[in-house]
Order: structure tokens, then sequence, then C-alpha cells
């Protein structure tokens, strides 16, 4: 049944939402390459924390489905179809946020593997947020929605958020490892959240139970 989900699954990609996010996030990467001058790990920073946040709101709109009260009725429960959607889309998000890393100057480019947890991070908690979204309402296409609560949610957060506990440290700063503490809880909520969010209402799968 799985196989048999595959085409139909690919077809209803969102690929323009996913291939803009892919090249916006990628010239935003690539800005410290084009910039002359003395190497500014400042810049390569907050590029890919630019590129790994235009790569999330991209994936926001992974679960847009405009005929999912149609879909909702084949044998395949939703958490198969959400999962096929993200396993045909992680190897291109994975290939895009290595591209990311590279393009930025090596004397430029932060500590791969805490971005790397960032970017994590922020797109799961696009995707738990999309799921929510799903679950609780009738809306066939969230990702607008969602897209904009996580830009707004992002600048709120870089702006407001006290010194001793913005998510948005440098490396020189020393609450750097503690950040990233706090990005590895984000993601473990965000991917427990999602992963319980996928599972279909009670009421729905009653409805659905042949009397």
């Amino acid at each position: 049944m799985t196989r048999a989900l595959l085409p139909s699954v690919w077809r209803a990609l969102p690929r323009r939402a996913l291939g803009a996010a892919a090249a916006v996030g990628l010239l935003l990467a690539g800005i410290p390459r084009m910039r002359q001058g003395p190497p500014d790990p400042y810049l390569g920073l907050y590029a890919l924390r630019a590129a790994a946040l235009v790569f999330a709101l991209g994936l926001a709109f992974l679960l847009d489905d405009p005929a999912r009260h149609i879909t909702s009725a084949v044998p395949a429960r939703r958490p198969v179809r959400v999962a096929l959607r993200v396993a045909l889309v992680a190897p291109g998000a994975a290939l895009c946020w290595t591209a990311a890393l590279l393009l930025v100057p090596e004397d430029s480019r932060p500590p791969a593997g805490a971005l790397t947890l960032e970017a994590a991070a922020t797109a799961v908690l696009a995707l738990a947020a999309a799921t929510l979204a799903i679950r609780h309402t009738r809306t066939t296409e969230p990702g607008a929605v969602i897209s904009t609560w996580l830009l707004v949610t992002g600048v709120t957060a870089f702006l407001l958020l006290p010194d001793d506990w913005t998510l948005f440290v440098t490396p020189e700063d020393p609450h750097w490892p503690t950040s990233h503490d706090r990005w590895a809880l984000l993601l473990t909520v965000a991917v427990l959240v999602g992963a319980r969010a996928t599972a279909e209402p009670l009421r729905a799968r009653l409805r659905l139970r042949p009397s």
C-alpha cells in the first residue's frame, strides 16, 4: 500500500514553495562568499541562520493538501501519509543544508554541528506546527499561516529574549553551550509533539469505521 501511495504523494508535494525556499536559502548562505575583504564570522553565522529559517519556512508548506478531506478517507493512516512526505523531502533538505554550509567560506563558517542543531530544530518546529494545525483545524493548506507564525516567533525571540535566555548567541558568547542545550530541548519537544499530532483524532477514526 505504501509503495502504491508514493507516486500520488510525490505529485502532491508543494514543489514551488520548497523550491523557492531552497533557492532563497542557498542565496543567503552564499552572501559571505560574495563579499570582498577579510573573513567575517558574524556574517557567516547570520547568513546560515537566515538560510535555516528560510528552509524551515518552505517546510511549513510540506503538509499542504487541497484534497485533504478526500484523502483522509483512504486506507493509509495519516501518520503513513505524513511520514511519506517527510521521507521524500528529507534527502533534499539535508543536501540543501550541506550545500549551505559549504557555501560559507571555511574562515567565516561557525561550528557546523551547532548550526545544524539549530536548523534541525527550526525545521522540525515548522513541521510540528503544521501537523498540529491539521489535527486541530479543518484547514487544508496551513503553510502560509505556519510560516508567518514561525517568522514572527523567530524575530520576537531574537529581539525580546534576555541575553541569558536567548537562542541566538555567537560562539564567543559564554552562553553558547547553554543555548544549544535549549536548542536540543526544543528539537526533542518538537519531535514528540509532531509525532503525537500526526495521529488521527479518535472521533475521525470512529467516523471512518464501518457500522
